[in-house]
């Protein structure tokens, strides 16, 4: 086991470094600069002023040199200041990926609590009335697109019930509640979670019913094990293999997947400062967004490999 995650680190450094090469590359090359960003409207006649920010920011240099001297300053643990606001961008980061990681983390969880025992359910009853049900429910939750959903729970829920905020994640000019961050969360959160629980069922439901009909699931019923036994201890954990790698497919979603809805609801995440900075054409910020997706997808598929070993015993990760 620890020869296999060794070895899965060190493959990981490449494929990091080939990522910010690529990404330092399309955003060098792509139209528009971070200069033309900074410069007000009355100061765009003016080359000088022009000048000098290309300087400062380093951007009259070769592409080569500028990832050198960004990936220099990277490894000693500073990212940067974002060029429209001046602050550091390693505040920024860290304030918006806890924000995503609550919100989108929250989701999931409750996505896998409701989404697996759901698609056991269909399985075995299938072709039931609660089968069909449920599958009506899963191909609703997949065909729907999550900015749809997220403006109907605004007006229903937020405009016509008044049940809980519509924009934020806390209430602007009120000191931190538990409480009041709770109301804000639990629509997106909802929305979000009824997505994720509708790939779930699905994908739990086909993988049961592969599974279920399978020869060690017939001689466990045949030794006499009671149905639920049969059912948890045989079926279900052969069949997890599939959403295991689902769920490692979506935790990196905690992070800039939820980008829609972090739109719609006014949610200070990671997804919504990604769109920002390339608006704004912030180059720093935009790296450095890129290095924390980077690192926190290939942890996810390390423990996504890892979690296959637990699952199922006869996978060897050495």
């Amino acid at each position: 086991m620890a020869t296999f995650i060794v070895r899965r680190l060190l493959i990981s450094v490449p494929v990091f470094f080939g990522i910010t090469v690529l990404v330092f590359l399309f955003v060098a090359i792509a139209p528009g600069d971070a200069a033309s960003a900074l410069i007000r409207p009355d100061q765009a006649a003016d080359p000088a002023i022009r000048q000098a920010i290309v300087e400062r920011y380093g951007l009259d240099q070769p592409i080569p040199i500028r990832y050198v001297r960004w990936l220099s300053s990277t490894l000693q643990g500073e990212l940067g200041y974002t060029v429209v606001s001046g602050r550091p961008i390693s505040g920024e980061i860290g304030r918006s990926f806890l924000a995503s990681l609550l919100l989108v983390g929250t989701a999931l969880i409750g996505g896998i609590l409701v989404g697996v025992p759901l698609g056991v359910l269909s399985a075995v009853r299938q072709y039931s009335k609660l089968d069909f049900t449920l599958t009506g429910i899963t191909f609703l939750g997949i065909s729907m697109p999550s900015f749809l959903l997220g403006i109907g729970g605004l007006w229903l829920v937020g405009l016509q019930l008044g049940l809980v905020p519509i924009a934020g994640m806390v209430t602007p000019g009120q000191p931190f509640d538990l409480f009041d961050f709770l109301r804000h969360l639990v629509l997106p959160a909802s929305i979000l979670a009824f997505a994720f629980a509708a790939q779930f069922m699905r994908y739990t439901r086909a993988s049961m019913l592969e599974v279920i009909n399978a020869d060690y699931v017939t001689t466990a019923r045949a030794k006499g094990l009671p149905a639920r036994t049969v059912i948890t201890r045989h079926a279900f954990r052969n069949a997890m293999i599939p959403v295991i790698t689902l769920i490692g497919l979506y935790i990196p979603e905690m992070i800039g997947g939820a980008v829609v809805l972090e739109q719609v609801f006014s949610w200070p995440g990671l997804g919504q400062l990604a769109v920002n900075s390339v608006v704004s054409r912030d180059f720093n910020l935009i790296m450095g967004i890129t290095m924390v997706l980077s690192v926190f997808v290939l942890v996810a598929n390390l423990l996504t490999d890892l979690a296959y070993g637990f699952a199922d015993p006869r996978i060897r990760l050495s």
